[in-house]
């Protein structure tokens, strides 16, 4: 046996220290949670029956950002001293439990009014667009379970069992500015219009002033879409799908109106512009129809696909060339990477209950938790990362709470790699104004 394998072994191990802050980071987005006045928030809005629901909701939100994923998992939050690093009583997982179960449609509305309140707040604070562009990234997301007690859990078009919720994202930050949980079954433009009617109103609440773009895939092509769009003056880039019309106006372009854009190695891309018209007599409408035309160029490949592969959108921005129109579209593509964030970083991985409104939400305090970690980043100044990556970073920080000459101190590791950009961020939201009232 070797020497280092002898010292391992003589090491032993006890969990009976009271002092030591497993996730002390969190401290840093507690510190938002106090400046948002998100307890009081929730106690004002959210009326299930249950006493201080808001201590219970930022009790799961704080354990989504220091991992959590499962209802048990809760406990990471209790223990040790890491209620000294919280500003609310934090609650044990079988209250949780309870507690989400207690949720009926009307509490859901309820939850999301605070989405909304607290999203206005953060942006006041510094984090919104004010009167800038704002490009909203429209989605769906398929999020999966297992065993069949899940309540209106359904299989849908990838024909695997979960839930189906609608997400808007704002590009650039990541943050959800709205979701909405839906059953398994449910058509991907399901209840988008009315989605779109609740989404406006609460970035207008926000105070959001500047010029709006809806970004969507062809799953969310329609014209009451579209039309509703116009009536809420906000602009709109839509992936269509390819019917036999619309591939007749494709084919109609000429040869030489084609041009080529960059594209990866391996494979050539172009871009034409046309007009594409729906409807006949006085409800017929024309509109501008931008089409990408992929292919690729290796020969052996080629062989195997010689034919142009088309990608058509259509948008309402008549003044931009056909080829920023395609890159700003093609930039749709991030909302992925938000929905990612959302299942990997801030735990919607999992679907804890077999009830469906208590998953409805655990969903907003989902993105309760995301928001938070993008707000934090984002109102110190520091550059976006992910939700793993903060938490690796600046949740995840093993500390001791002492007592020296009377003041109350966190000692945190030596050499810390993020140590700096950990007293940035926290003295940034520590100089942020309380919440009035």
């Amino acid at each position: 046996m070797s020497s280092s394998s002898r010292k391992l072994d003589r090491l032993q191990a006890t969990f009976d220290h009271g002092g030591i802050v497993a996730n002390a980071g969190l401290i840093v987005p507690a510190t938002l949670m106090v400046r948002l006045g998100l307890e009081s928030l929730v106690d004002a809005w959210v009326k299930t029956g249950s006493a201080r629901p808001g201590r219970k909701i930022l009790t799961l939100v704080a354990a989504m950002l220091a991992g959590a994923t499962h209802i048990d998992h809760v406990d990471i939050v209790r223990a040790g001293a890491t209620q000294r690093v919280l500003p609310f009583t934090v609650m044990a997982p079988s209250t949780i439990g309870s507690f989400l179960r207690t949720f009926t449609f009307g509490h859901i509305r309820q939850l999301d009014a605070v989405l909304s309140r607290t999203l206005g707040r953060a942006w006041a604070a510094g984090a919104g667009p004010g009167d800038g562009p704002l490009i909203v990234d429209l989605d769906s997301t398929i999020c999966e379970v297992h065993g069949k007690h899940k309540q209106a859990a359904g299989y849908g078009y990838t024909k695997r069992l979960g839930y189906h919720p609608l997400l808007a994202t704002r590009a650039g930050t990541g943050e959800v500015l709205f979701a909405r949980m839906r059953k398994g079954s449910a058509n991907t433009a399901r209840g988008v219009v009315r989605f779109v009617d609740e989404l406006v109103a609460n970035l207008r609440r926000a105070e959001a002033s500047g010029p709006m773009t809806v970004r969507a895939d062809s799953g969310f092509w329609s014209w009451k879409l579209c039309d509703r769009l116009d009536v809420h003056g906000i602009g709109w880039s839509i992936t269509v799908r390819l019917h036999t019309k619309m591939k007749a106006a494709i084919a109609a372009i000429d040869d030489d109106a084609w041009q080529d854009i960059d594209y990866t190695i391996g494979g050539q891309a172009q871009v034409a512009e046309t007009t594409y018209t729906a409807g006949r007599g006085a409800k017929a409408r024309t509109i501008r129809l931008i089409v990408r035309r992929t292919r690729l160029v290796e020969p052996a490949q080629r062989r195997l696909w010689p034919d142009w592969r088309h990608h058509a959108f259509i948008c309402s921005d008549t003044e931009s060339s056909m080829t920023a129109a395609d890159q700003f579209h093609r930039e749709h593509a991030v909302v992925e990477l938000a929905i990612r964030d959302l299942k990997e970083g801030a735990g919607l991985d999992h679907i804890p209950s077999g009830h469906y409104h208590a998953n409805a939400a655990w969903l907003a305090c989902t993105v309760l938790a995301h928001n938070l970690g993008c707000w934090s980043t984002q109102l110190a100044g520091q550059p976006p990362v992910t939700n793993r990556t903060r938490r690796t970073r600046l949740i995840s920080i093993p500390a001791v709470i002492v007592n020296r000459s009377g003041r109350t101190l966190l000692r945190l590791p030596t050499r810390w790699p993020w140590a700096e950009a950990f007293t940035k961020t926290l003295n940034a939201l520590r100089a942020l104004p309380a919440p009035s009232g």
